[in-house]
């Protein structure tokens, strides 16, 4: 079993001092960049531009979660950047498979993600085509709302139908995680663990970073 991997969310950083603010990650395993366009979610971030020059400066891979409408036109263009991984909502997209698919042919991972309300089930044919499932853990679209330990059930059914299906998928949450809530989500399945305020708000990024990883780990079954 792989060690946790903690992504900490650009959303909480000081953007005026992006390069040294990522600089302050270079322990993480992923830089989690949402982009939100001000229709999917009520909130407007970045886009490409931006996406890219994260990209150039940051220390570790970019984890891009796209919170936008029409991710079967836009989500291909973060992948051509160089992200590592690119994450869009299956609530948005036309033809989830395909677009799974021209991800993973330009080289990047793929990853969907659903909303609280989005049944897991909804996810179960993509297994064995994504290589990332994101479940969010608040309703998409602002940092620092509460952890919804009500969505770990979904966690839960997508860890069993993986392994009953006998296929390798990443499992991520995103919202409200922090040393107080992360066992929760580890326990239900979570692998993978997206962190704002408490990684960026802590005084040492780094050492935030490595209690998070331990206590996720801990918390694993």
């Amino acid at each position: 079993m792989s060690q946790p991997r903690i992504n900490p969310s650009i959303l909480a950083a000081d953007f005026v001092n992006m390069q040294s603010e990522l600089a302050r990650i270079a322990a993480a395993d992923f830089v989690h960049v949402d982009v939100m366009d001000n229709h999917f979610v009520p909130n407007l971030t970045f886009g490409p531009q931006m996406v890219e020059r994260i990209q150039q400066t940051s220390p570790v891979p970019l984890d891009v979660h796209l919170m936008i409408d029409d991710p079967d036109r836009w989500a291909p263009g973060y992948a051509e950047l160089g992200a590592a991984s690119v994450t869009f909502h299956l609530e948005a997209a036309r033809e989830p498979l395909a677009l799974a698919r021209r991800l993973r042919e330009i080289g990047a991972r793929a990853g969907v993600a659903i909303k609280p309300g989005t049944p897991a089930e909804a996810l179960y044919d993509l297994l064995g085509e994504v290589d990332q499932f994101l479940v969010m853990t608040v309703e998409p679209g602002f940092g620092g709302q509460s952890f919804m330990p009500e969505t770990m059930p979904k966690l839960r059914a997508l860890a069993a139908e993986a392994r009953r299906r006998g296929t390798e998928v990443w499992l991520q949450v995103d919202g409200g995680i922090s040393l107080s809530t992360i066992g929760q989500a580890a326990e239900a399945g979570a692998d993978t663990f997206v962190a704002g305020s408490a990684v960026f708000g802590a005084e040492d990024p780094e050492r935030a970073i490595t209690a998070l990883r331990d206590a996720a780990a801990t918390h694993r079954h």
